[in-house]
């Protein structure tokens, strides 16, 4: 039988490279990303353009995928706000436009379990159904949750078409996210009198989901979570991170200069993650697509560091 043709968009990044090199053993891969690829597995096709652009038609009227992986959203702090949103949200508009034109059978959009935002009235584990609030406090999170909204109007829109949602908790290893980042930091701010329970899940489980979520006749939103939970001061205490408790009031403001400087690159919003617990339920992604997450917590945590 022909092999399936899946293509990618983000292929350039981390967790892109990472999928690609993972879904080509067994799916022809095309990537698309408008930064340069310095290495590629060989049968792995890069195309470089903005997804934005009226080329990309191209591209699906070539290859003719089956399936699409969208994990092409911006977060780069050296663009623009204006940047990101119309690279963001007319991205994913144009790529859905042009699978139910060519008629793409699986898509899978790449969110987060950030959407639904840390906050002190947090209980449990959240399911899937959960209102998106992250935006209330962290405007960056806007794009994000409008990515994941638009894709939530495709999945009623168009039954012919299997779309499927994964938000996974934070992902660690590699890749250049704010969880990693802050995991990495010799000394760690964390905040007088807090001490929330956190998720993270080893990057290799991610693309391990995406893969699930390909091979699974699925539709709809599914949390991705790793093996368990644990306190943020011993997520540090595995990283051989110092821990620098600091007052809220003193915390905020000196967070939000540092970064306007771009003397760090964790924003003063991301202290609600080291503030409250945000716990989602991964119960839906074991039974419908299979997935439980393979590395342990202490994999997925020391991963920030070495790079495995």
């Amino acid at each position: 039988m022909a092999r399936r043709t899946v293509l990618m968009t983000g292929l350039a990044g981390t967790l892109g490279q990472l999928t690609a090199r993972y879904l080509h053993r067994s799916y022809n891969v095309v990537g698309v990303d408008r930064r340069p690829l310095p290495s590629r597995a060989k049968d792995v096709e890069h195309v470089r353009l903005d997804i934005r652009r009226k080329a990309l038609q191209d591209v699906f009227r070539r290859y003719r995928p089956d399936t699409v992986v969208h994990l092409g959203v911006m977060h780069d702090p050296r663009q623009t706000a204006q940047e990101h949103h119309t690279f963001n949200l007319l991205g994913i508009t144009r790529l859905l436009e042009h699978c139910h034109k060519y008629g793409v059978k699986k898509i899978v959009v790449l969110s987060s379990a950030s959407v639904y935002g840390p906050g002190g009235l947090n209980h449990g584990f959240i399911g899937e159904d959960t209102p998106l609030m992250g935006a209330q406090k962290f405007p960056d999170l806007r794009d994000l949750i409008a990515v994941d909204m638009i894709a939530q109007g495709h999945i009623w829109k168009h039954h012919e078409i299997q779309t499927v949602i994964l938000r996974p908790v934070h992902i660690l290893g590699r890749v250049r996210n704010a969880p990693s980042n802050y995991l990495r930091l010799p000394t760690a701010p964390t905040l007088l009198g807090f001490d929330p329970m956190i998720q993270v899940i080893h990057e290799q489980d991610v693309v391990r989901a995406i893969e699930r979520a390909i091979e699974k006749r699925v539709r709809g939103v599914f949390n991705i979570v790793g093996p368990g939970q644990l306190p943020l001061s011993m997520a540090l205490e595995e990283v051989g991170a110092r821990r620098l408790p600091l007052p809220e009031i003193l915390a905020r403001p000196l967070l939000h200069r540092l970064y306007r400087l771009r003397l760090t690159n964790f924003p003063a919003p991301e202290l609600d993650h080291i503030k409250y617990s945000l716990l989602v339920d991964g119960g839906r992604a074991r039974k419908e697509l299979g997935f439980t997450a393979e590395h342990s917590l202490r994999d997925s945590l020391r991963a920030v560091l070495t790079g495995l």
